[in-house]
């Protein structure tokens, strides 16, 4: 039988299922990498057609591909060789049962590619900040002579460009939960493992916030004494997580360890087994906000074990090019600044949004219902925004949550039933000077396909709004 945690080199007529084609590259990856080995492939997705015409456009090269979309076939999960399941889809899914029971052996586009890889991998988990860091991290080894590769749940494969990354490279990977959950089969960690923080989140997915804590802790799990752990000193729980890997802390103190760390001056010390150096980090860094400096400081300590030299380091920072949809500026409107940070799915992270600015800020926050405590995101808007237009299926915690300060100044909007409502009713609260930023907390899945919709029609409507 086919063993799916072993590389296999010839996929010439094995019939594969791919589950879920998915939004951000990873389905298209692998089914162009397992296309152009030979294997017979059908894409089965609970979405309809109409859901998926831009991924299913970026097949359109790919020939002899089956779909099966609006629905799954009992039998397509029976008779596969080989199923390859997106990373959203729960391990206890009914018709992955069915196919286990059947003996049909499960994968997923970043295992393959986990077994293919011959490049040393740095990767980044946490809670909160993992893209901003896994992209700093790229954009400094990129600046340091070799090649460097940049994928993973940031929203690239890397499995059609497999045969392109030479040993000698660097891949830079940013893992989630779901990822690494699977991905402990293969009993593999990163040779560079970075965990920016841990906060309960997606416990719509993971059973219970054991396991969730467990998928992180893949990271770490497998390192040997050659590979290094780069650990949010100011997350003491982070810190403490077990694990073989050579350890570095960063921190926005001077813990004294080694590692990368904030001091008083603005400036920060790289602390390495082979000497000390400061850097004026602060000043290198284009990125508003303390937790994109903390971001940084992890993005530097990681390239750091690759050898980059201060130039390079400087060079990243200040080329560093900002992610769509994380704290984004798009305009100027009418003497309001409007932000999109359409990617902070989690209420920590909304929180480092509104700490990000000074002047006042009107927020729009709320969406799908992950099952997380949003108490602290509810105190941070009671007493940092003017006001908040409250959507999604969560607004109604979030209302009841700010609503237990009451003498906070923030305006609650009322029941808001569509996403230009409630921007046209964050504008109508804001005046010159003020901020009107997207920092939702939650995720998208009520209103939006995804959180890169959402941002895209906050643009749209900015866009509308500059032109009216």
């Amino acid at each position: 039988m086919l063993n799916p945690d072993h590389p296999q080199r010839d996929y010439n007529r094995l019939r594969v299922l791919v589950m879920g084609l998915g939004s951000f590259g990873g389905g298209l990856g692998v089914v162009k990498f397992l296309a152009g080995r030979g294997a017979s492939i059908t894409i089965t997705d609970a979405r309809p057609a109409e859901k998926l015409t831009d991924a299913i456009a970026g097949l359109g090269d790919v020939p002899g591909l089956q779909y099966r979309l609006g629905g799954h076939c009992d039998e397509d999960f029976r008779s596969a060789d080989l199923i390859v399941v997106n990373p959203a889809v729960r391990p206890d899914h009914p018709l992955l049962n069915l196919a286990r029971s059947a003996g049909v052996p499960l994968t997923s586009e970043m295992n393959l590619f986990w077994q293919w890889n011959s490049a040393p991998v740095v990767a980044v988990t946490g809670s909160n900040g993992k893209s901003t860091t896994t992209a700093l991290i790229h954009s400094i080894l990129s600046k340091a002579g070799g090649a460097a590769w940049l994928g993973g749940n940031i929203g690239v494969s890397l499995l059609p460009h497999i045969e392109q990354i030479r040993p000698s490279d660097v891949v830079v990977l940013e893992l989630s939960s779901f990822q690494l959950t699977d991905l402990d089969r293969l009993q593999s960690s990163p040779h560079v493992s970075v965990v920016t923080n841990f906060a309960p989140n997606h416990l719509d997915w993971h059973p219970t916030l054991d396991h969730y804590r467990w998928a992180k802790q893949t990271m770490l799990r497998w390192q040997t004494s050659t590979d290094f752990a780069v650990l949010n000193a100011d997350d003491p729980e982070v810190h403490d997580w077990p694990g073989q890997g050579q350890r570095f802390s960063f921190s926005l103190q001077d813990t004294r360890l080694p590692g990368a760390f904030a001091t008083t001056d603005r400036q920060a010390i790289l602390r390495l087994p082979t000497g000390s150096q400061t850097l004026p980090l602060s000043y290198w860094l284009r990125l508003p906000g303390r937790h994109n400096l903390s971001n940084a400081l992890a993005a530097v300590c990681a390239a750091a074990q690759f050898g980059v030299n201060a130039e390079a380091i400087q060079r990243g920072l200040e080329e560093y090019q900002p992610l769509p949809h994380r704290l984004q500026w798009i305009a100027d409107v009418q003497g309001r600044s409007f932000y999109n940070d359409s990617l902070a799915t989690t209420p920590e992270s909304a929180i480092v949004g509104l700490q990000a600015f000074e002047r006042p800020v009107v927020l729009l926050a709320g969406g799908y219902d992950k099952h997380v405590d949003l108490s602290q995101m509810a105190q941070a808007i009671a007493s940092r925004a003017k006001a908040v237009a409250l959507m999604g299926q969560t607004a109604g915690s979030l209302r009841e949550g700010i609503g237990r300060y009451q003498g906070s100044p923030c305006v609650l909007s009322p029941a808001l039933s569509t996403f230009r409502e409630a921007f046209a009713w964050a504008f109508a609260q804001s005046e010159p000077g003020d901020v009107i930023l997207l920092s939702p907390g939650c995720a998208s899945y009520d209103w939006f396909r995804n959180f890169a919709d959402r941002g895209q029609q906050f643009i749209e409507l900015i866009e509308q709004l500059a032109g009216g």
